[in-house]
């Protein structure tokens, strides 16, 4: 069969110049080039690419050995006709103008490719309401869905999954298939180097009370804070957002403390504006924290200090684990796979001060 693929790609390759498309180009090998050189018929072509479950394994080798050679790929719209997929997934995140989600969407995207698929991406738009409806409208046309941090309760996506394959990301929901991230350690290392290093008031500017991973990091440090003797200072709620930084900062300043932690690098950012505007240095007279380490958070001035989540990898797991359900259903392995955290410690944390933020001496009050 070898000599027959040599002799296909050479029959090919001669009759080039005579098959092309519309706009002069070269045509690609179609399937009766990989038959002629596997020695199959066309059919069995077909179901060896398609179904391969149905093809003894000697056959398909060679069919398979044979495309590969001769750079065939098949028709999408016509595998689709076999096997009842479209050959796309779809992805709902809440910001698309996060970077944090745009990283998540660009290891999504290489993983699907890479598995022959192509991405349909919905933007929820921070609004719970909007997932179950994207669902519904995407269900149809893909063949599994990634929810990425879902803000909707568990029994409202309890009552919209059923009607296709999907996989959560960045959120746990009773026995439904996820990837997420380890929060809860990410905080506890972010407030034991704040603790090293003789904080012992800290303040969080809290994410959206709809985020499964804010609960997680609130957890993470109301444990870390109990273990090691740290006063821990809840600001309350604010948009994950620069502008939910720029509000909370005031706050964190009159609290106290003498670090803050933000739930995301964006909080961190508004906080360090905010910060700045007043004439309060960091770190000297107050650390911050970030968390997610998007790229700006080693841009910026001083560098955040952030705890880093595995954004690009958690995207191509989720697709791994999405990939892995379509292909052998209740036999796919483990339904839920967990990503470490690690903090990336730069110049927004120092020394905890001899006295609060909102002493006159270190900064101005305006």
């Amino acid at each position: 069969w070898k000599q027959r693929v040599d002799a296909a790609r050479k029959r090919f390759q001669t009759s080039g110049t005579q098959r092309s498309t519309n706009d002069g180009g070269p045509v690609a090998p179609t399937i009766r080039d990989v038959a002629r050189a596997a020695g199959v018929s066309q059919a069995t072509v077909s179901r060896a690419l398609s179904m391969p479950e149905l093809v003894r394994p000697g056959t398909r080798a060679r069919v398979e050995a044979a495309a590969r050679e001769l750079g065939y790929r098949p028709n999408r719209a016509a595998r689709g006709l076999i096997t009842g997929r479209t050959g796309n997934l779809g992805l709902i995140v809440p910001d698309l103008s996060n970077p944090f989600f745009a990283a998540v969407v660009k290891g999504v995207q290489a993983a699907a490719r890479a598995a022959d698929y192509s991405v349909f991406i919905a933007d929820t738009d921070e609004e719970a309401g909007a997932e179950a409806d994207l669902l519904r409208a995407l269900a149809k046309q893909v063949d599994g869905l990634i929810l990425c941090s879902p803000r909707a309760p568990d029994d409202e996506l309890a009552a919209v999954d059923s009607d296709s394959t999907v996989v959560l990301m960045n959120r746990r929901a009773g026995e439904r298939p996820s990837v997420t991230v380890d929060n809860a350690d990410g905080m506890r290392q972010a407030l034991e180097h704040l603790a090293a290093l003789g904080h012992r008031r800290v303040a969080f500017v809290a994410g959206p009370r709809t985020s499964w991973s804010n609960g997680q990091r609130e957890r993470g440090l109301r444990q870390t804070a109990d273990a090691g003797g740290v006063d821990l200072v809840h600001l309350g709620h604010f948009p994950p957002q620069f502008e939910g930084g720029v509000a909370a900062a005031d706050l964190a300043v009159a609290s106290g403390a003498t670090a803050v932690i933000a739930y995301n690098d964006l909080v961190a950012f508004g906080l360090l504006s905010r910060l700045s505007a007043r004439g309060i240095p960091v770190p000297h007279a107050l650390s911050v924290v970030g968390c997610d380490d998007i790229g700006m958070s080693a841009m910026c001035h001083p560098a955040l200090t952030t705890v880093s989540i595995p954004k690009r990898a958690a995207g191509r797991a989720t697709v791994g684990l999405l990939l892995s359900m379509l292909d052998a259903g209740a036999d796919a392995g483990p339904m839920h796979r967990e990503l470490p955290t690690q903090l990336i410690v730069r110049d927004t944390t120092g020394v905890a001060p001899s006295s609060p933020t909102n002493d006159p001496t270190k900064g101005s009050t305006r």
